[in-house]
């Protein structure tokens, strides 16, 4: 069992060091593919309990591939999720969804009724998903990152901050790679892009939090909740961040909607 990240600690001090090296090697990438690589081999160095891990990418048809993995059963359970249509990673890559998604049981995952039982029978039974994104365009989804674990009850804080900050670092060396090509790059542009998609990923963390209060409080799926918040943003002229964090803070306020 892998120890937490104890702040001052050798464990922590090394994580640090692998993070700094990381970066480094994501801005000196050349090309996306060079990016996605090594973003992957360091999702199964960096996030604890990771077993294996892949890419998402979405077309701008909307039709999701996986061109990166680190096991050919990834590609298997990213491909079974592109054909259910649900999952972690179709979650994660939606441009409307919520840029996270995690279970510690997919056999028994209510949001995936389908999928989860179906990646149990595979041997994986914790799994996170989180967002790249091209804030240098938009704060859609582009992609996602998949981390698959065969323990349940794995992939726990550390691991969500762990892939967070390297789906960060990936997002904005994929914005880099695409500046530097258009001969525009400096260290200001990239750490306002950073700061950037942190902001982004934060708020739509948010919203997934407030969608799911809406379906719990008022029965509604993840469409219907969605729609509903979308709407009352719409109609009170608010932003629909700053509406669902209005909801994530006093939960009642989802019953006046």
């Amino acid at each position: 069992m892998n120890d937490r990240l104890v702040p001052g600690s050798d464990r922590a001090r090394e994580s640090a060091g692998h993070m700094v090296e990381l970066t480094r090697s994501l801005l000196d990438a050349e090309t996306v593919d060079g990016v996605l690589r090594r973003i992957l081999l360091a999702a199964r160095m960096l996030i604890p309990d990771a077993d294996m891990a892949s890419i998402t990418l979405r077309e701008r048809t909307g039709e999701l591939r996986t061109p990166f993995h680190s096991d050919p059963s990834a590609v298997e359970l990213d491909r079974l999720q592109y054909r259910l249509g649900e999952g972690p990673c179709v979650a994660a890559a939606d441009p409307a969804g919520v840029a996270f998604a995690r279970s510690g049981d997919l056999s028994a995952e209510p949001a995936w009724p389908e999928f989860g039982p179906a990646a149990a029978s595979y041997g994986y039974a914790s799994v996170l998903a989180t967002a790249l994104l091209l804030p240098a365009e938009s704060d859609a989804a582009v992609g996602a990152l998949n981390v698959y674990s065969r323990e349940r009850g794995r992939l726990d804080d550390v691991a969500r901050d762990t892939a967070l900050l390297l789906a960060t670092h990936a997002s904005l060396a994929l914005a880099s790679v695409r500046t530097a090509a258009d001969g525009a790059h400096d260290l200001a542009d990239a750490a306002n892009q950073m700061a950037n998609l942190r902001r982004a990923l934060d708020t739509r963390t948010v919203i997934g939090q407030a969608t799911g209060i809406l379906m719990a409080r008022r029965g509604l799926d993840a469409d219907k909740a969605f729609e509903l918040l979308s709407r009352t943003s719409q109609n009170l002229n608010v932003r629909l961040g700053s509406l669902a964090e209005g909801i994530v803070s006093a939960p009642e306020a989802a019953d006046d909607l």
